[in-house]
């Protein structure tokens, strides 16, 4: 049941409407109709925990952030349409999710081995049948030194944007627990599962019906080839998957976020997608048309459901949607040389994914939703690399926690993924990027993550890649110091139905006055 009121359109939800059955939203149909083993694909993150912490007082944290946040009462109901079913307060009982583990006196080495061991097996304890999709270790390192806490959730029901909401409320909780003091977390507003049923009404819109066509035509040229053979979801999986993590120098970074961005009226995915498009020409030696990626978004565009508020919800609202990005004919030596060119390049990808209707959201309804226009994508062409741009994140190394730099309830960096996932799950794509910006004692670095299936790619392929798209972000940053770079583009004026080459016209005809 909703109610409106007429001075403010948030939809506010009687209390218990996001209790029932929930339609599976389309990142979650994308997930279960890969096949394959489900229960243990999960996020994690290790915390830092006070030294002072008890077990009674955690168990409550735990509980009151489990009657609070509906979609970790979860559970997957089988039959004949998949459903996700929310249980009522009480349904999970807060001491079968949490478990303490003596670490006092360990070293780093025996630490790391204690962590790894026990990660592993609350992966293991995940089942999505019977609504476990939560499962908590705490180490504790006695009363002196503080301790860790992992914490996994099954993703199915989580989100990089559901993390920066659990963490800071089971601090809360814990706070008013150990001083003795309800529990009053901040309310949410629109439910998981409302959201979900109005994603599944809006599906049928006729304008997105219609908006079909245009996600058909993204795909349908597809891509040579990559690597040396198609993906086999029976042989690629995470077991056979490789990794590289390489990071990006502080002094690059900062200007990256901020310099690049702001003179070319551009977000931080545009520069890091421009980037990617002179990496990907460069390695093709400049033939080709670009590459079709696949692009994940945090999905919480509220504006497409009216009067809904997201910023408090736990979930799984990650939207994944192709687009193509192609460098064009730059010139690849000036563009990497921190020319003209670059500049060029990061105009022609801003505008290519503005191109995109309303961030991409539409895709997975035409795709999972809509039964009208879902067949219509069966046999296309689908992208062979994946692209995630996570954000940016305040964090510090395990290594050094209990030390009086790192507070409390931090989140500790190389703990991520410290779950990892069921190695028999298949493998979505036979290449995958994901980077994220961690802002460190040496200041805002950017860490980029690559994964491939080992037996279509080799890692000298993908390093020579990876260091291609670190070196076109050193040359866009360095273009950015020019005082004639940026300028606007289309969709910066696109009401004055000027096009790109008038638009440049007037600001070389404005700097010469």
């Amino acid at each position: 049941a909703e109610v409106v009121t007429e001075t403010d359109t948030t939809v506010t939800e009687e209390p218990g409407a996001g209790i029932g059955d929930v339609p599976l939203t389309p990142i979650m149909r994308w997930f279960l109709e890969r096949g394959g083993p489900a229960d243990q694909f999960n996020q994690s993150r290790l915390v830092q925990v006070p030294a002072s912490l008890r077990l009674p007082d955690l168990t409550a944290a735990l509980g009151a952030l489990l009657e609070h946040h509906d979609a970790l009462r979860a559970r997957l109901s089988d039959g004949t349409e998949r459903r996700l079913e929310i249980r009522g307060p009480g349904a999970v009982e807060a001491d079968s999710v949490v478990r303490r583990v003596d670490a006092a006196g360990l070293d780093d080495d025996a630490l790391q081995n204690l962590v790894r061991g026990e990660t592993v097996a609350a992966r293991e304890r995940l089942d999505l049948g019977a609504g476990r999709v939560v499962q908590s270790v705490w180490f504790d390192r006695g009363d002196t030194r503080p301790g860790l806490l992992l914490l996994i959730v099954h993703h199915l029901v989580v989100d990089g944007v559901s993390w920066r909401i659990l963490v800071p409320d089971l601090a809360e909780a814990h706070r008013a627990v150990a001083a003795g003091r309800p529990v009053e977390l901040q309310p949410v507003g629109t439910s998981l599962r409302r959201w979900a049923q109005r994603l599944t009404e809006v599906a049928g819109d006729p304008a997105r019906t219609a908006e079909a066509d245009w996600w058909r035509s993204v795909l349908r040229p597809g891509d040579p080839l990559l690597g040396r053979r198609p993906l086999d979801t029976a042989r690629d999986t995470y077991s056979s998957a490789r990794h590289l993590t390489l990071t990006l120098p502080a002094a690059v970074t900062e200007r990256l976020l901020t310099r690049v961005p702001a003179v070319f009226r551009a977000e931080v995915n545009d520069v890091l997608l421009a980037a990617f498009a002179l990496a990907w020409a460069r390695r093709g030696g400049g033939r080709g048309s670009g590459v079709l990626l696949d692009l994940e978004g945090h999905g919480r565009e509220e504006e497409l459901v009216g009067g809904a508020d997201l910023s408090r919800t736990v979930g799984w609202f990650t939207s994944l949607h192709p687009v193509r990005v192609d460098a064009g004919p730059a010139d690849l030596a000036d563009a990497f040389a921190g020319g003209p060119a670059a500049g060029a390049v990061v105009k022609r990808v801003k505008e290519q994914l503005r191109e995109v209707p309303e961030k991409g959201i539409g895709y997975g309804l035409v795709r999972h939703l809509n039964p009208r226009t879902a067949p219509g994508f069966a046999g296309l062409p689908t992208p062979q690399v994946a692209f995630n741009y996570l954000g940016r994140f305040t964090t510090a190394g395990v290594e050094n926690a209990g030390s009086g730099a790192v507070p409390d309830w931090t989140v500790l960096a190389t703990a991520s993924g410290v779950g990892g996932t069921d190695p028999r799950v298949a493998l979505a794509h036979p290449l995958e990027l994901n980077a994220r910006t961690n802002d460190g004692p040496r200041g805002p670095e950017l860490s980029a993550t690559w994964s491939w299936a080992g037996g279509i790619l080799d890692e000298d392929e993908v390093r020579e890649l990876a260091e291609l798209w670190f070196r076109a972000l050193e040359a866009l940053a360095d273009h950015a110091e020019n005082p004639e770079a940026g300028g606007l583009t289309v969709s910066d004026v696109s009401l004055s139905l000027l096009d790109q080459s008038e638009i440049e016209l007037l600001e070389d005809e404005w700097r010469n006055l």
